[in-house]
């Protein structure tokens, strides 16, 4: 088996939404001077690599914690929308996409993670798209980008309307391109909140 990291590392130097605080991860305590080594985090939700639930936009959704294990586990589909401005529903051509999949799409912005214009101009998951993918009753969408969408977030609240989990900030999105067959787990940290941090790793047949 071979294993493949979709996830960036937090640190407090990585960047956030414009407008939300910085995430900050102290060390308060070293084994040289205390014994042990202990670290601090403050952190909103919506940084670095993280998972969004109903809960972020719609009155009533459920929180990341309503979810049983076995949502966040299921047969990978990456589509690959290198060089695009927008992802459209013509990237499922000569795609068969099953219930319960988890679609990720490859825009190959992680490599702008570190550069100003990631939060800026990234690209978007238009509409369309979205409302196929919910059709198609996919468990999780993911993206290499800050968010699939702009405001007012219709695309976020198409994929919610249908119970459908978004992972926002995915790396090395890239590296599943040449694979025509993988599995997906994608593990948020267990808060009784709107999102969370999440680790979400390839499993490769």
């Amino acid at each position: 088996m071979q294993y493949i990291d979709l996830t960036h590392t937090f640190t407090p130097a990585m960047p956030v939404f414009p407008g939300d605080p910085a995430a900050e991860l102290d060390e308060v305590s070293t084994v040289a001077k205390d014994g042990i080594l202990h670290y601090e985090v403050k952190t909103g939700m919506h940084v670095g690599t993280h998972m969004d639930a109903p809960a972020h936009m719609l009155e009533g959704g459920k929180f990341l914690d309503q979810y049983p294990p076995v949502k966040f586990f299921g047969r990978g589909v990456v589509l690959d929308a290198q060089g695009k401005s927008a992802a459209d529903v013509n990237l499922l051509d000569q795609q068969q996409i099953q219930k319960g999949d988890i679609v990720l799409v490859c825009f190959g912005w992680s490599s702008e993670f570190q550069n100003e214009q990631y939060y800026l101009n990234y690209p978007e998951i238009k509409e369309g798209l979205a409302r196929k993918l919910a059709e198609l009753e996919v468990s999780i969408v993911g993206m290499d980008t800050p968010s699939p969408d702009r405001a007012p977030y219709v695309t976020h609240k198409i994929l919610f309307e249908k119970d459908i989990l978004i992972i926002e900030n995915l790396n090395n999105l890239e590296a599943l391109l040449k694979f025509k067959s993988f599995e997906i787990a994608a593990l948020p940290a267990k808060f009784k909140a709107e999102a969370a941090p999440c680790r979400v790793v390839a499993r490769i047949n």
